[in-house]
């Protein structure tokens, strides 16, 4: 099993109650509240959890990107990725990832990425994503195009890694005269490629026909076996049989040596929210034509159960409501590994991003966090992964690219 720790890296610092009489904090919260002291110290704590997090035993490091908004401080992932490879000697940093749709050269990107794998000594994993609806906004991308621009700038970044230039490409929304960078990957044919998601069929199905791995994003248990489903069926009208190696999950997992301390520190899981995007107004996280409308009812329906919008009318959920429901797990070492071991149980994933820190949690907490996962929950992990047969990518062969196969008929998520 491949296990990867994971922080948003939200910036605490700004007077929520701010965001609270706005009824917003992405998107369109001033930056005037931007604390540019605190965050730069909070870069400098972060960094040594990171480095924190690859002594005691952690797999990879996962970082993601997002824009506007105060909840998730990397606004280019692949900087923080940069800082990792030279400040860290054998873990793998996992990108969950690049926003494609929103990118104006993805062989600007296929470069960048290219340098950061030679850096690492081939430690990227590069993971794709469409971005947000809010990114959208933010970047003047058409959401509209999002799905066409993702799928093209995949394909160009794939060929840039493996196909020697020079050569033209015309596309639909990519025209470049001369592609022939020199920068190239270590690893070959290209760095693993993982698609995080949350209830997108569509990208389920991208995933599964190029035999990427698809690492579900917190997703209730019911809607990733859905998941699971979905990417099984079309695996297997491509001509393969799927295993936990295809299959990663996310989750937040907080210990402490209490119950009491572990908590009222995953208390601090709730303090944004709207979790992925912030808190924002539905327009501007699903503007027109950034899902299609399956994605739409499949995203309504996994958000039941998690905490609510302010804007939205309804009873926010509370931290015990996570917990129960299994979608947060709290407590001791010993109350992590069980919580845990269902997750492994019912879910099989050979990959797992364990996201152990956020919102207000102090620096002192989140390095006790960390070093209890190493010390006691991670062994433990494994050996009931090794057990049940839980093979990571890594244990099974080369990162493997379909990206001609053809897209099999299927029913959604939800079906």
């Amino acid at each position: 099993m491949f296990i990867a720790y994971f922080t948003e890296q939200p910036d605490a610092s700004f007077p929520q109650e701010i965001g609270d009489e706005l009824g917003y904090t992405a998107l369109l919260l001033p930056n005037k509240y931007f604390n540019a002291e605190a965050v730069s110290e909070l870069y400098q704590l972060r960094l040594r959890e990171y480095q924190r997090a690859e002594e005691v035993g952690f797999d990879g490091i996962m970082l993601n990107e997002h824009h506007n908004a105060p909840f998730c401080l990397q606004s280019k992932c692949n900087i923080f990725a940069a800082v990792l490879a030279a400040a860290t000697d054998h873990v793998r940093i996992e990108l969950l990832g690049n926003p494609l749709p929103i990118s104006d050269n993805p062989v600007r990107l296929a470069e960048e990425i290219g340098m950061l794998d030679l850096i690492s000594k081939g430690r990227i994993i590069s993971g794709f994503v469409r971005g947000g609806g809010t990114e959208q906004i933010s970047t003047n991308a058409n959401p509209a195009y999002n799905r066409e621009r993702f799928v093209e700038s995949h394909d160009l970044i794939v060929k840039t890694w493996t196909e020697p230039g020079p050569w033209r490409w015309e596309g639909n929304h990519f025209q470049l005269r001369v592609v022939n960078p020199w920068v190239q990957p270590l690893q070959k044919p290209h760095p693993r490629i993982w698609m995080p998601g949350v209830a997108s069929k569509e990208t389920v199905i991208f995933a599964a026909e190029h035999r990427y791995p698809f690492v579900a994003l917190s997703t209730t248990f019911e809607t990733t076996k859905k998941i699971w489903a979905l990417y099984d069926q079309t695996a297997r009208a491509v001509g393969y049989e799927p295993g936990p190696e295809t299959k990663g999950y996310e989750l937040r997992v907080h210990v402490q040596d209490t119950e009491e301390k572990a908590i009222a520190a995953a208390q601090h899981y709730m303090w944004m929210q709207g979790e992925f995007t912030g808190v924002t107004h539905p327009v501007w996280h699903n503007p027109s034509g950034y899902g299609s409308p399956t994605w739409r009812r499949q995203f309504v329906e996994m958000a039941n159960g998690r905490r609510q919008n302010v804007a939205n009318v309804g009873k926010d959920v509370t931290i015990q409501d996570l917990m129960s429901a299994g979608n947060v797990i709290v407590g001791t070492p010993d109350q992590v590994i069980e919580g845990l071991k269902r997750v492994l149980d019912e879910l099989r994933p050979g990959i797992l991003n364990i996201w152990c820190n956020d919102g207000r949690v102090s620096h002192e907490t989140g390095m006790r966090c960390i070093e209890l996962m190493g010390q006691e929950v991670l062994p433990a992990i494994r050996q009931y992964a090794d057990e049940l047969g839980l093979n990571s990518p890594f244990d099974i062969d080369a990162p493997v690219s379909l990206a001609t196969t053809p897209q099999a008929e299927l029913q959604p998520v939800g079906a």
